[in-house]
């Protein structure tokens, strides 16, 4: 299943996020810091969505009260629920 997140309050845009098997297949952020993003994409491929949902949920980002972590566990919490 292929899914795509429109990002609140962060640098990134969207978040595109492959699912197969209840696990993360692969994830593309679009926009954001570069090599963050791609670090996050690369450990979190193969996880289950739970885990990566319960490693990422609640981090902030400087000042702001999300990051593209939490964006990404909003969007796995909503993919899961489709």
């Amino acid at each position: 299943m292929s899914y795509i997140y429109k990002t609140k309050g962060t640098c990134s845009r969207e978040i595109h996020i492959d699912i197969e098997e209840g696990k993360i297949k692969d994830v593309e952020f679009i926009g954001g810091c570069n090599g963050n993003t791609k670090g996050i994409s690369s450990l979190l491929k193969g996880m289950e969505l739970e885990e990566a949902i319960k490693r990422c949920k609640g981090i902030t980002c400087g000042s702001r009260s999300t990051s593209c972590p939490d964006q990404l566990a909003i969007a796995l919490e909503k993919a899961s629920e489709n």
